[in-house]
């Protein structure tokens, strides 16, 4: 039998509102080699000289400690990307195919452990854990088979004694610099392809959830990903701002890719300035949820309520603005949403991710009251950092929830008369990441679908996301794009070669 390491759990207080079972111990229990809390480094786990904790954020009680990483560590990391990168780049597409694609079932192989290290880390229901590896996994195997398809051009020559080719080339190290809410599948859409394209990376994972980034790492190392290749430098919130701008100024860092907040990857972007790196970012979205007179109301309910309350509103592409369906959604939370720990089964939605999340949403929800909205559900702030699923009436458009993201399980409804009304009020913010509507005129969705100032459109569809497809926002929701046959284009560079000199 394979060894196994036991995580401390914690019995919380009692939460008001929260089920029975609730008020037991949890403990984490996965095998021995993906419960890592080292740095990852050159092909060895390395230890800091501190370290930081990790921490259930539905019992508040700590599950591990982790090396906090610093700037040293950054550089060391940086320096051997950079080293390997010159030997990386030479493997074939077909090598570099292969290797993914065993990273890739290994991720599968160890599933159920995965998705225990991101319930217990993050707070997600096990259930949605389990579909985050099943993601997570799905750009491994994705850019595996793009890694054979990163094709060049032969350009027709105004002169008949040369030939003009376009070459892709890998840009070189990236820094991989991912949130909390997607632990896993953040770093698997941005590597996957970046290694597939022939870079290097170093990951540095949010320090609420390192401890899915260091698994990763011990199953590419598993997988045979070669030492320098991937990297992972986990650090407290109180280091990131040194290991961060190692990240984004080292001059062996050739591209960025981050998502997060708007106002931090401005921040990167100006650290990135000074050496013009590539840098590609999905940053802060408000998505719209519009029903139209036409729409199937019921698939509408199971679009909002499917889209809404995954991990309990912690998503980029969450709705943030719901218009109409309010009665429909009261009911459908009712009868459908639980709160709990994550490793209970019949948990659908655990805790925020910590405290200053959970206040967030209740100042969003304390700012509409005051304006004259009204809690039809939910509204208030249980024990550490669960919240009330919270759906809210008579919102208007001066009220923070219609302004700022909310992260959390907050459903302001807001009403409309027209086409047009709808439009303005869903695109007047500066994001524009995801939106989704409900229509069955096919005139009005094509209008709606092209007039929407979006990265990303749902139509009749609340849940989009896929491999296969582009994810990337417009206006500061960020720049490049994620997924897709459009992915890997992020971690290449394009060269021009002339080649003169034959005589016709």
């Amino acid at each position: 039998p394979r060894q196994r390491r036991r995580a401390p759990g914690g019995r919380p207080a009692l939460l008001p509102g929260l089920p029975a079972a609730m008020h037991r111990s949890y403990s984490l229990d996965v095998s021995a080699p993906l419960l890592r809390t080292q740095g990852y480094v050159d092909g060895r786990w390395i230890s800091a000289a501190s370290v930081f904790p990790v921490l259930d954020p539905a019992t508040g009680q700590e599950i591990v400690r982790v090396s906090d990483c610093g700037p040293a560590e950054a550089k060391q990391a940086v320096d051997a990307a950079y080293k390997a990168f010159h030997s990386w780049k030479q493997y074939t597409a077909k090598e570099r195919s292969v290797l993914l694609r065993k990273w890739f079932e290994l991720l599968l192989l160890h599933k159920d452990e995965l998705a225990q290290l991101i319930t217990f880390e993050c707070g997600k229901p096990m259930r949605e854990s389990l579909g985050e590896i099943s993601y997570s996994a799905s750009f491994l195997e994705w850019f595996s088979e793009e890694a054979r398809r990163v094709y060049g051009d032969i350009v027709p020559s105004p002169a008949k004694d040369r030939k003009l080719l376009l070459l892709k080339q890998p840009v070189g190290v990236a820094s991989i610099i991912t949130p909390w809410n997607f632990p896993s599948a953040m770093i698997t859409r941005k590597v996957g392809a970046a290694l597939a394209a022939g870079c290097t990376v170093v990951v540095k994972p949010a320090e609420d959830t390192p401890l899915s980034a260091l698994a990763l790492a011990e199953l590419a190392e598993q997988a045979g990903i070669p030492a320098g290749v991937f990297n992972v430098v986990p650090c407290s919130r109180e280091s990131t701002p040194s290991v961060g701008r190692v990240l984004c100024t080292d001059p062996l860092v050739a591209k960025i890719s981050f998502t997060g907040s708007t106002a931090t990857g401005k921040v990167l972007l100006k650290m990135a300035a000074d050496t013009v790196k590539k840098v590609s970012m999905e940053l802060g979205g408000h998505a719209p949820f519009i029903v139209f007179d036409s729409a199937d109301l019921d698939k509408a309910v199971g679009g909002a309520m499917a889209s809404k309350f995954r991990n309990s509103g912690q998503v980029r592409v969450s709705p943030c603005r719901l218009r109409s369906l309010r009665g429909k959604v009261g009911g459908a939370m009712d009868a459908e949403l639980r709160l709990g720990h994550g490793s209970e089964p019949d948990t659908t939605q655990g805790p925020l991710i910590n405290a200053r999340a959970a206040e967030k949403v209740l100042h969003q929800i304390s700012d509409a009251v005051s304006r004259g909205a009204k809690v039809v559900k939910g509204g208030k702030r249980l024990d550490g950092s669960f919240m009330e699923p919270t759906l809210l009436a008579d919102v208007t458009a001066d009220m923070l929830c219609t302004k700022e993201e909310t992260f959390g399980p907050l459903v302001p409804v807001i009403r409309f008369n027209t086409e047009e009304e709808a439009l303005a009020v869903a695109n007047a913010t500066s994001v524009g990441l995801a939106g989704y509507f409900y229509s069955q005129d096919v005139r009005q969705i094509w209008r709606v679908a092209e007039a929407l100032e979006l990265g990303i459109v749902g139509v009749n569809e609340g849940l989009v996301s896929t491999p296969e497809a582009t994810f990337g926002g417009v206006k500061e929701s960020g720049l490049g794009r994620e997924g897709s046959k459009y992915g890997i284009d992020e971690y290449l560079e394009v060269k021009y070669v002339c080649f003169g000199g034959l005589k016709p």
